[in-house]
């Protein structure tokens, strides 16, 4: 164990095995005997600890004594299978805020990391995000042997671990004292760096500039930021895979994320970053794609704005999960010029036709059951978006038109059009109770509807709102938004929380220093992280553990995994 790079001596080092029922739930203490570091820092777990199984995944928790009974430092290890007699690992302020940043939405105070037993990939995934972040063997930033196509904030997370160290540095003195006061969540003042850390993580926009002046103080980790950032989030950047104006983002049950590009290809990245198909997938009439989406086994269902099929009309494209071509040129049920897609839970999928102002509803198979010139004519208006309730009823984001949000029934009989004092509905997405939220991209705004087309929130403004377009809804009910033209991300409270609509995110909006250029969806995986496409930088951005982890692929309303 290093804090400030110097050893600790004395410190009590537990191993356990992440609990599995339910986030930041109790963990099992694998040592009967916590392990104590010797003068040089160093600690032996011996062999003769059981764990559940060889998938659990393993983390240590270091805790000082002494001087310094605050200093509490944590390295994630993954796996217990992948682990190996004889191997070393390193536990500081790096590991530290790599591993708290990862599992930040897994992890309780005092050190609890859990998930649901039904979201083991999720947990899996996000151990894996902390040693990208984090090489445990050397404890410096990035990890090793990660994807070319993944690039790491080292500097901003650098800066981070320097204000543990800070604290860590003074033995308990001013310094941690300003690091827990800056770390107050709400009243919760911490008590030791690690509760301090995960604050910071769930809090990221709270007093950056203080966190900031700490981390300063302190220079043990470099290379760092030498201007203080609009937020502590972390945001790796993704390339490659044959993205060309990437526009719409999917996440399989595996969190490999799919993302489709306009300029015709489509293609699956890791949850580390790297790309399954390093070229994408082309042909199959893929062009122009706006909109793309996973059904429920994990198919990938594409709308083709306009191809060299169909009279250049558009059509859509079906892909197995391994990428393989299962339909092509699908153009049944009055599909026009079609972009947006969205399954809902019955393995059937909408599909949005622009020019023709209707939806289209195709089966598992590809056959229309929306008849054969599809839904909604006359009463939508240049549609855009849509989203799917638990009543597999459809609502529609239209971008013209003097009511821009439309309900049509499941079985298509009833089309009914609400005013939202919405201003050219760009996305649409639909909560936990039904409420539909909608992105205002003319008037920077946001608006909230019940199921039954009552205005519940009027346009609010603020947060960085600017052209917004993507938008979804997180496991606890939070709401994200893609700031296409802001180059930002926006978080308002969900419809559950005491006011709701409340702006969450700083007055610019969070990822100002993320690099996204005209971002224009994002999605939600299993270990709460968001990931975004920049349509103009032909990347996507990952924002590590920001959010409540939702079940993928999305069918209807967001459930917890």
């Amino acid at each position: 164990m290093l804090a400030a790079q110097q050893a600790v001596s004395g410190a009590t080092v537990q191993l356990y095995a992440a609990g599995n029922t339910g986030n930041g739930s109790a963990p099992a203490a694998l040592l009967a005997t916590a392990a104590v570091t010797d003068a040089n820092g160093t600690f032996s777990v011996t062999a003769g600890y059981s764990c559940p199984s060889a998938q659990t995944p393993l983390y240590v928790v270091a805790k000082g004594t002494g001087a310094n009974t605050s200093l509490w430092l944590m390295t994630a290890l993954g796996p217990c299978g992948s682990l190996s007699a004889g191997s070393s690992i390193v536990v500081n302020e790096v590991t530290t805020t790599a591993s708290v940043w990862a599992l930040a939405p897994f992890l309780s105070s005092g050190g609890a990391v859990g998930a649901s037993c039904t979201n083991t990939a999720g947990l899996n995934n996000a151990f894996a995000t902390a040693a990208s972040l984090a090489n445990l063997r050397t404890g410096s930033s990035p990890g090793a042997g990660i994807p070319a196509t993944l690039s790491v904030p080292s500097a901003k997370l650098n800066t981070l671990a320097n204000a543990l160290a800070a604290c860590a540095a003074s033995s308990g003195g001013a310094a941690c004292t300003q690091l827990f006061s800056a770390a107050d969540a709400g009243g919760a003042v911490p008590t030791n760096t690690l509760d301090a850390a995960r604050n910071i993580a769930r809090q990221p926009g709270n007093n950056v500039s203080s966190l900031f002046s700490i981390a300063q103080g302190n220079s043990t980790f470099t290379p760092a930021l030498s201007a203080a950032p609009s937020d502590w989030m972390l945001a790796n950047t993704i390339q490659g895979g044959g993205m060309a104006m990437p526009t719409s983002l999917s996440v399989a049950a595996s969190g490999s994320v799919w993302v489709s590009s306009y300029e015709g290809s489509v293609t699956e990245f890791t949850p580390a970053g790297a790309p399954v198909f390093p070229t994408g997938i082309g042909g199959s009439g893929i062009n122009q794609s706006y909109g793309m989406a996973l059904d429920i086994l994990g198919d990938v269902w594409i709308a083709n704005q306009q191809t060299s099929l169909n009279s250049g009309l558009g059509d859509v494209t079906e892909l197995s999960p391994a990428g393989q071509v299962l339909l092509s040129g699908v153009t049944n049920g009055g599909i026009y010029f079609p972009v947006a897609v969205t399954a809902d839970s019955n393995g059937n999928q909408w599909i949005v036709n622009y020019a023709k102002s209707t939806v289209t509803l195709l089966n598992s198979s590809g056959t229309p059951l929306s008849g054969t010139t599809g839904w909604g004519g006359n009463s939508l208006a240049f549609p855009v978006a849509l989203a799917v309730d638990s009543n597999h009823s459809a609502w529609v984001a239209n971008q013209a038109g003097k009511l821009p949000i439309t309900h049509i029934s499941a079985d298509g009989s009833l089309v009914t059009n609400y005013d939202c004092d919405c201003d050219e509905a760009s996305g649409i997405a639909i909560d936990q109770n039904n409420n539909l939220w909608v992105a205002n991209y003319a008037t920077n705004s946001i608006s909230e509807v019940s199921n039954c087309g009552t205005l519940l929130v009027d346009a609010v403004t603020g947060g960085g709102l600017m052209q917004p377009q993507g938008i979804a809804i997180d496991g606890g009910g939070a709401v994200w938004v893609a700031n296409y033209h802001g180059n930002t991300l926006t978080a308002l409270s969900g419809s559950t929380a005491a006011t709701p609509g409340s702006i969450l995110s700083p007055a610019s909006g969070f990822g100002a220093d993320a690099a996204l250029l005209d971002p224009f969806a994002l999605a939600i995986d299993p270990s709460g992280s968001i990931w975004v496409s920049n349509a103009g930088a032909n990347t996507l951005t990952q924002f590590v553990g920001v959010a409540v982890p939702v079940k993928t692929p999305l069918a209807g309303p967001p459930q917890l995994p």
